[in-house]
């Protein structure tokens, strides 16, 4: 057996990215912290951002120091001097938003979940396809140093045989918190907003899921507010998984293996997430916690960054089909919690 103790992560200094002109779509709080995180730790360009209100866009460009204000989507995608255009706004808009760019010849970050369902998912992946350009999920937590301590634990061995993985994600978000997360028309609900990432994070460790099995509840207006749900991989590994918003769980993860399992502890997704090498007895043998705490969203930037100057079209570590495979398990348990949004 490899020694108990953590590996160091891999993971490359963002600053060290080649620097890209970024278009925003959406200037809405994720675009916030996306242009904060950039501004402050990495040498990414804010190069300009479009809303369907231009002085909503003029006020975040004159508070980034974003060089254009578009009020349109169509005009940013339009602009020479965009590079990659990451894609804000919420789910039910990903794939027009998204297709938008990639028919323009852009790049595309999508936010997660990177689109209503599967099929819309596949939709933006063949247009990126047909024109040959990049196109990535925007699941920070993937690109983060701690979870690729996980992944270099995972690679040696350092477990033993992984059989189960925990992981939780709760807020309390419903009944007052953002129309986003209650309309069926913008896709609301927990399971792409919140559950997506526990959802992700097992999918990470334990591979493609030959099962999964849901329950949960749904709100007046028809979105799911919370669930729980198991999965299976191909290897007979479990996960046990939850999610809800209407109230704030411990929001952690354990991957468990005959040798050895790591805690996360709250917020697993999040930099300020600490993992912990924890032995059989009980007894703690390591830990680390990520240097930066107070900014995330500029590692997966510099990862697009790396692929989109390399001629790549998707990262090795979010590749096309796993977004997919994500995608189909998040339909499959809203199928079995009973939610559809219009349309599908």
């Amino acid at each position: 057996m490899p020694s108990l103790t953590l590996p160091t992560p891999r993971t490359p200094d963002p600053h060290d990215a080649p620097a890209l002109r970024w278009g925003i779509l959406a200037p809405g709080g994720i675009a916030h912290s996306f242009a904060t995180a950039l501004r402050a730790a990495s040498g990414q360009q804010l190069q300009a951002v479009a809303s369907r209100s231009l002085p909503r866009a003029q006020a975040f460009a004159d508070e980034f120091g974003v060089t254009a204000a578009y009020g349109a989507y169509d005009e940013l995608v339009a602009d020479p001097d965009v590079d990659v255009v990451y894609v804000a706004s919420p789910h039910s808009e990903h794939r027009a938003q998204a297709m938008l760019a990639t028919a323009a010849g852009k790049p595309v970050l999508v936010e997660k979940a990177f689109a209503r369902n599967a099929t819309e998912a596949r939709e933006i992946f063949e247009s990126a396809s047909a024109a040959g350009v990049f196109a990535m999920e925007a699941m920070w937590t993937r690109f983060l140093p701690h979870i690729d301590v996980v992944r270099r634990c995972l690679e040696d061995g350092l477990l033993g045989e992984v059989h189960t993985v925990h992981a939780d994600h709760g807020q309390r978000l419903y009944p007052n918190g953002p129309a986003r997360l209650s309309e069926p028309s913008l896709a609301g609900g927990a399971m792409l907003d919140l559950g997506i990432y526990p959802v992700s994070f097992a999918h990470f460790v334990l591979g493609d899921f030959v099962d999964v099995t849901a329950s949960g509840r749904r709100t007046d207006k028809g979105v799911d507010s919370q669930a729980s749900i198991g999965v299976t991989s191909s290897r007979g590994a479990m996960g046990v998984l939850g999610t809800t918003m209407l109230t704030k769980t411990p929001t952690t993860a354990a991957v468990c293996g005959t040798e050895a399992r790591l805690e996360i502890d709250g917020d697993f997704y999040a930099p300020k997430a600490v993992v912990r090498l924890v032995g059989n007895d009980g007894t703690e043998l390591d830990r680390f916690t990520n240097a930066d705490t107070q900014h995330g969203l500029h590692f997966e930037a510099a990862e697009v960054a790396r692929q989109v100057s390399a001629g790549a079209s998707e990262s090795p570590l979010l590749p096309w089909a796993e977004t997919l495979t994500i995608m189909d398990a998040l339909d499959d348990v809203r199928a079995q919690i009973g939610v559809r949004f219009p349309g599908e």
